[in-house]
């Protein structure tokens, strides 16, 4: 009876013996299968070759649900379908039965989640059956929508493969008793975020749990590697692979420029064991990439009405397809143009949606669904719909403005046609002129696959403050160990252990400073020289707190009649008063009353309102886009310079504006260095022309007449947009001779002392302070108040301000001092761009030009300076008055 022995007695013991045998006779035919295909192998003299790899010996007493699974099972299933795997695919499922990690780059809608999904039941089928309930694979996603998504298409290819393996899905929005229930019984395979994971590392309860994980898989690795979201991520892999070192990572990115390093920074942690597999899904997929030429166009162009002007032609284009994205750049941009569409097509109520991220998940949810189902013909939308949620019936997608990066294009492409061997098809709606130079440089630039590299953050301490709170909430850490572990992953892998131990001092006591006030003392050794939270209070609070998203404080936006419309920023709402309307969730609002962070609002009767602006409204051009467009501004000069007509029909549509331009002055590209001097009533202007995008434009401009005032005292004007600066002063400035033929010999554009400079010329202690906020909550400095009674951003930047102001006094060597600093330059000042712009400077040849009046990108320089300066005229009337003005000059 030896058989029967762990079998519970009674009356199934009959089917339960007969099941024993099927798996028993199962298991035999995989252990023949398996050696049949070993021999193959060894025959062939190949390892990892080809379609079918042959998974790891399995026992007929040692099996795991899924031992049965193959290769061949899966092309089977493939087959039933008809489908055909791509050889990427199977190189992924090759390398995943081998015990490998590794990074798939593929296009959009291309399969990569079949290529890892599938990987990693044959990886899980290739181990020994563990005792008890587990969660064997963990599929990351930077986002709730996707999560969903996600789960959805997980459970239903594996119920087709292996029937009884559940898939959960955890994240923020999971309720309490669902994470008990998958707490109690975990599930096979857990949809989370890397918040949710970090908070289980908050748990002892949670570490058996995952000291059994076997895949992690990390979609969307491009929206969480140059992100502290992503270090939060470094540092939970870290710890499951020290609680497991057999764990296999896999990371998924359609837009990444930078492989290799992307690969490193993911499985940093992991890749002692066995050499990573970089694997590229080269699918010939085709991807349509046009913009919208108007009938007439601006020599001038300004940025100023959000491209409303081709509304007509944005709604005759959802007349003609069943089903369109219209993507925009900021979510006040969404809401103009929700209203303004269905002015234009009042029959598409109903049929139209909204979706940014600040509307309720509700109302998310049900756009989401309308879109997968086909009941929505249009979907006017943000960022919020770029990842790689699955909407098949999407024909068209329309970008409204520039998008400002070649990866961002791409993204929103692949929303249509979001399946293997579909095309994708985008255009490009230029808001002014300019946007057309921009939309055919995208185009260059994504044909050449010439995509954004993106970086992980350096040692950001205030990560690594939080974390540390983590690990001692669940399992507690000894410094030592948790050192190690620490410097495993690739953003701390320069970490001195002197930076370490402050961190462990400044949870331990709250620092020089802090070490008064027993709330700041949030970790303590205990007897076997363990650090863990000594108090419930704090880690309660903690919990409440784990996750580097931080934004300004947003009130909820709710009816008074009950339900809520989603959130606001508060700063928006503190500037109405009761009875004023604004625009949101695509419906014009009025304000009532404002109680416990919640604006209670009811439906206007007034067609106009106030729009919100959100902050981060304005994305500068990325570097790869920028000298796209320097190139298409030399393939304009050639044509036009020997009398031809450009080919490419955005830059034939410009040739009026590029040939006005060269008539007056020169074009800029990327062997020179385009500059402009001009005189009128308002003083002397410089305009310089690098084209390296409005961030770095803020620090050149300040940095150029910082230096400047050094030799000659004087008060300069700045504007700046993406193409170039301007710097205005009321009197004359020589700078013939301070910018010499040789741009090399300037001091001007030197990156001596750059650092340095550039503290000096900006209000650099401000920027760091604004930095601090983001780091004193990240480190649980400020807490952000239990749900119901959140502080409000005033509340929030007292504090902060007070954290700065005491440790710059009284804990001068704080290392989140630093760090502040450091960002603020990194960060909103881009220093590293910078300094490669200004040296990309120095080898250019200087083009000095004396103008008699504005030229065409002169001219949007001015209007930005305009739109600061108060007048009691409108700004797009005297805008017109300029451009008729200069347009009699265009034609004398």
């Amino acid at each position: 009876m030896s058989d029967f022995r762990g079998l519970p007695p009674g009356p199934n013991v009959g089917t339960q013996l007969k099941a024993l045998r099927r798996k028993q006779k199962k298991a035999a035919a995989t252990a023949a299968n398996v050696a049949t295909d070993v021999a193959t192998a060894e025959q062939a003299g190949t390892e990892n070759v080809g379609p079918v790899v042959a998974p790891f010996p399995v026992t007929s007493t040692d099996l795991s649900p899924l031992s049965a699974l193959t290769i061949e099972r899966i092309q089977d299933w493939f087959a039933a379908q008809d489908w055909s795997p791509f050889h990427y695919q199977q190189e992924v499922w090759n390398a995943m039965q081998g015990g490998r990690s590794g990074l798939l780059h593929a296009t959009t809608g291309a399969g990569k989640t079949l290529a890892v999904w599938l990987g990693a039941l044959l990886a899980v089928a290739r181990l020994p059956k563990q005792r008890g309930a587990a969660t064997r694979v963990m599929w990351i996603t930077p986002m709730r929508a996707l999560a969903a998504d996600s789960a959805k298409a997980l459970q239903k290819s594996v119920a087709a493969l292996a029937g009884d393996c559940e898939v959960a899905l955890q994240t923020g929005d999971t309720d309490s008793a669902t994470r008990a229930a998958i707490l109690r019984k975990p599930p096979f395979a857990l949809v989370t975020t890397p918040e949710s994971l970090t908070l289980m590392f908050t748990r002892a309860s949670s570490q058996p749990n995952l000291s059994k994980l076997q895949v992690l898989v990390v979609d969307e690795w491009h929206e969480l590697i140059g992100n502290k979201r992503g270090v939060q991520l470094q540092l939970a892999i870290a710890r499951l692979a020290q609680m497991n070192p057999g764990l296999q990572v896999w990371g998924l990115s359609a837009t990444l420029g930078n492989l290799p390093l992307a690969m490193d920074v993911l499985l940093h942690p992991v890749t002692a064991k066995k050499k990573p597999v970089l694997v590229q899904g080269k699918l010939p997929k085709q991807l349509m990439i046009d913009s919208l030429i108007p009938d007439t166009f601006e020599r001038f162009p300004w940025g100023g009405h959000l491209g409303l002007t081709q509304l007509e032609f944005v709604a005759r284009e959802i007349d003609q397809s069943a089903s369109t994205l219209v993507f925009t750049n900021t979510r006040s941009q969404a809401e103009i143009w929700y209203q303004a569409l269905l002015e234009a097509r009042p029959e598409y109520a109903g049929l139209l949606a909204l979706h940014h991220g600040s509307l309720d998940k509700s109302v998310r949810d049900w756009v989401e669904s309308g879109l997968k189902t086909g009941l929505l013909k249009a979907v006017v939308c943000t960022s919020s719909l770029d990842l790689g949620v699955d909407f098949l019936p999407v024909e068209r997608v329309i970008q409204i403005g520039s998008p400002k990066g070649v990866a961002r294009l791409l993204q929103r492409a692949g929303r249509s046609g979001h399946a293997p061997g579909r095309p994708s098809r985008i255009t490009v709606v230029p808001t002014n002129a300019l946007e057309l130079l921009e939309a055919a440089a995208a185009r260059h630039a994504a044909e050449r696959r010439q995509i954004e590299s993106r970086f992980s953050p350096d040692c950001p301490l205030d990560v690594l403050v939080q974390h540390l709170v983590t690990v001692a909430m669940g399992t507690g850490f000894k410094p030592d160990d948790l050192y190690v572990e620490v410097r495993a992953t690739y953003a701390y892998r320069n970490l001195t252990r002197a930076q370490f131990d402050w961190a462990v001092a400044f949870v331990e006591k709250g620092g020089e400073s802090l070490a008064a006030y027993p709330d700041y003392q949030r970790v303590a050794m205990d007897d076997a020289g363990v650090y863990r939270v000594p108090r419930r209070d704090i880690a309660r609070r903690h919990a409440m707190s784990v996750g580097t998203i931080v934004s300004d404080s947003a009130m909820h936006v709710a009816w008074m009649t009950g339900g809520r419309l989603g959130t606001i920023e508060e700063g928006f709402i503190a500037r109405l008063k009761a009875g004023d309307c604004f625009s949101f969730a695509g419906r014009v609002l009025e304000l009532v009353k404002v109680r416990d962070m919640t604006a209670y609002v009811r439906k206007a009767n007034r067609k106009k309102a106030t729009v919100p602006q959100w902050q981060g409204g304005k994305m500068p051009l990325s570097s790869e886009l920028a000298h796209a467009s320097l190139h298409m501004l030399e393939v304009a000069h050639q044509a036009l310079y020997k009398g031809k007509k450009p080919a490419l029909p955005e830059l034939h549509a410009l040739e009026g504006l590029l040939g006005l331009q060269m008539r007056w002055s020169a074009l800029p590209s990327t062997t020179n260095l385009l500059i402009e001097e001009l005189h009128s009533k308002e003083g002397h202007h410089l305009f310089v022309y690098p084209f390296e995008g409005r961030t770095v434009h803020i620090g050149l401009a300040s940095l150029l007449a910082w230096r400047a005032s050094r030799h000659k005292p004087g008060t300069f004007s700045i504007a700046m947009n993406d193409y170039g600066f301007e710097l205005l002063s009321a009197e004359p400035v020589n700078w013939a001779e301070w910018i010499p033929a040789r741009l090399a010999d300037s001091h001007l554009f030197s990156t001596d002392n750059l650092f340095q400079d550039v503290l000096d010329c900006l209000n650099a202690s401000e920027l760091a302070q604004r930095r601090f906020r983001e780091i004193a909550r990240i480190s649980g400095l400020v807490f952000q108040g239990y749900p119901g009674a959140g502080k409000s951003t005033k509340q929030l930047q007292a504090s902060s301000g007070l954290f700065f102001e005491v440790f710059k006094k009284h804990d001068q060597h704080n290392l989140l001092l630093g760090q502040a600093q450091r960002e603020a330059l990194e960060q909103e000042l881009e220093l590293k761009r910078m300094e490669q712009a200004l040296l990309s400077i120095q080898t250019k040849t200087l083009v000095f030009k004396q103008i008699e009046r504005p030229t065409p990108f002169a001219f949007p320089l001015l209007i930005e300076r305009l739109r600061e300066v108060v007048s009691t005229e409108k700004l797009s009337d005297r805008v017109a008055r300029m451009v008729a003005e200069l347009e009699k000059a265009a034609q004398a």
